[in-house]
């Protein structure tokens, strides 16, 4: 019986680490999505374990209507999937600033608004790694935002395509 419960925990442990993946130690590109007009942000991750990471965001905005800066940082879980996809999830938080003009926020009584916000966020997504030092992934980011006129509703998901390069 001994033999028996030990063969079946060196499977089980034989079966888990062939699962394990490496995930790289530092990655940083670009995260192009569409969320309240954040069109681009500067993306760093940071490995804090074999299958956990730290991901680091600076999201801009330039238009007619508004200008906006946000940061934003998450911790994830990442998961292999085969053959090099990797899907992860995660949650975070963040602080942004934003200065627009009365006609695209809805509060009259100021010729300009502008203000902060802060923001808690989740994360799911995956991802593909290539043989050479490039990564891809797509990822839903629903954000809730907290302080400020900067937005009606306080909700906003975030669907974005990532680029990194990979040391």
């Amino acid at each position: 019986m001994k033999k028996l419960i030990l063969s079946a925990c060196m499977i089980v442990a034989v079966a888990f680490s062939a699962n394990a993946q490496e995930i790289s130690q530092n990655a940083l590109g670009l995260r192009i999505g569409d969320n309240d007009g954040f069109g681009g942000e500067l993306s760093y991750q940071r490995a804090l374990g074999s299958n956990n990471r730290l991901e680091l965001d600076l999201g801009w905005r330039n238009s007619e209507h508004y200008d906006a800066l946000k940061i934003t940082g998450l911790y994830q879980w990442v998961w292999n999937i085969d053959g090099g996809f990797n899907w992860y999830a995660g949650l975070g938080a963040g602080l942004g600033t934003f200065d627009g003009d009365k006609k695209y926020f809805y509060d009259e009584k100021y010729d300009k608004n502008s203000g902060t916000f802060a923001l808690l966020a989740g994360d799911i997504g995956i991802e593909y790694l290539f043989d050479f030092p490039l990564q891809i992934s797509l990822d839903l980011r629903p954000e809730l935002y907290f302080g400020g006129k900067y937005r009606t509703d306080n909700f906003a998901p975030d669907i974005a395509l990532g680029l990194r390069y990979r040391f």
